[in-house]
């Protein structure tokens, strides 16, 4: 009888251990897709930042484009070629912006926690795995 009660209190220990240790890797997954949201989410926002500016570039570079048209039709060559180059650097600015806030907002979206999902997938196969 002696050894059954020392095969219950190891066995109740090693119940609270693997408890213990499933705790633990349920809020190590948490923690992993928390961190992974707010990477993704944050990538997000400054794309979508990004493609704001961009925005207000093109925006700028069109109200420039009328003015040098306006220019050029009304003044001579010098001041209307001045406005057409700020033009173009205006759009150059803005092809730039749209093209690095289109890349930030690939990157964020969608905004789920691909790699704690996938973790989260691969620890639920090897305990299954484990009690076969």
């Amino acid at each position: 009888m002696a050894t059954r009660a020392g095969e219950s209190r190891g066995l109740g220990q090693a119940a609270k251990l693997v408890s213990e240790r499933a705790s633990s890797l349920v809020r190590l997954e948490i923690a992993l897709a928390a961190a992974e949201l707010k990477r993704k989410l944050a990538s997000l926002g400054v794309g979508i930042g990004l493609l704001v500016g961009a925005g207000l570039f093109a925006l700028y570079g069109l109200g420039f484009g009328f003015a040098s048209a306006a220019s050029g039709l009304a003044n001579t060559v010098p001041m209307w070629a001045a406005l057409l180059i700020v033009t173009g650097v205006l759009f150059l600015v803005a092809a730039i912006l749209g093209l690095l806030g289109y890349s930030r907002v690939q990157k964020g979206v969608p905004p789920a926690p691909a790699q704690a999902i996938e973790e989260a997938k691969l620890t639920t196969e090897a305990l299954k795995n484990g009690h076969h």
